[in-house]
């Protein structure tokens, strides 16, 4: 399969998206006055929650915590807060910070994780913009090297900051994880005490293990499973996130 593409500039994935963020990025998007929401999912060892394919990626960029009586895998995204507009983009929907906008921004429309394939009836663009422009993938390959190496960069990223997340979110209070494939939980902190966590915890070493960590899942149905893995479930009501559900109705 062969897609072409070429950005037409209208500014629809600017908008109502999360976009992730590296460490330094988010340190630089709170800096800038922006928002940055805190997204969380994780699996347990015995595998549940994940596709078995899918597990040396979802593994590599996790950071193994204890809960309850086994240990889970928890995946922490960075990501700019974007309720409507970017808050970047001008009255022509360019981008302000264009030379320096986030890893994600350079690398769509391609897909970070290697097990999701690019589909462009799953993106915002219009189909004109997969009517024109250079080839971007041939015979199912990406051929464009550059786009290539910033797909690795952002990979290699998420893998090099999960601890430091993970300590972040300490700071931060937060210690609730979605089950991977059923939601995420999503935390928008302070952004004062986001970037002071960030901070303090760039500035000392990290800590030799993380704390314990509980999931929030959509139903009994589940928890039922996650609790006979020795995982901790949480009962209580969100107090300071939400519950993303990605269960069908």
């Amino acid at each position: 399969m062969n897609t072409t593409f070429s950005c037409v500039g209208c500014g629809k994935c600017c908008t109502d998206h999360h976009v992730p963020l590296t460490l330094a990025e988010a340190r630089m998007w709170a800096a800038d006055g922006g928002a940055v929401i805190v997204l969380a999912e994780g699996f347990l060892g015995n595998g549940l929650g994940l596709p078995a394919l899918q597990r040396e990626h979802a593994e590599r960029r996790s950071v193994v915590v204890p809960s309850g009586a086994t240990q889970a895998h928890v995946a922490i995204t960075f990501a700019a807060y974007n309720a409507g507009p970017c808050r970047n983009l001008d009255e022509d929907n360019l981008c302000r910070i264009y030379e320096r906008r986030p890893l994600v921004c350079r690398i769509y429309p391609m897909e970070i994780n290697p097990h999701i394939p690019l589909m462009p009836t799953a993106k915002d663009c219009p189909p004109e913009s997969w009517e024109q422009g250079p080839e971007l993938i041939i015979g199912g390959q990406l051929v464009d090297q550059a786009l290539a190496s910033l797909i690795q960069r952002s990979r290699q990223a998420d893998r090099d900051d999960v601890q430091t997340k993970e300590a972040i979110c300490e700071r931060l209070g937060i210690r609730t994880t979605a089950l991977k494939g059923d939601g995420f939980t999503a935390y928008l902190p302070d952004m004062a005490a986001f970037a002071r966590a960030i901070d303090q915890v760039q500035a000392e070493p990290l800590p030799g293990s993380a704390g314990e960590w509980q999931f929030h899942v959509s139903g009994n149905d589940i928890a039922e499973h996650v609790q006979a893995a020795g995982a901790h479930v949480v009962t209580a009501e969100p107090l300071n996130y939400t519950f993303i559900s990605l269960r069908a109705a």
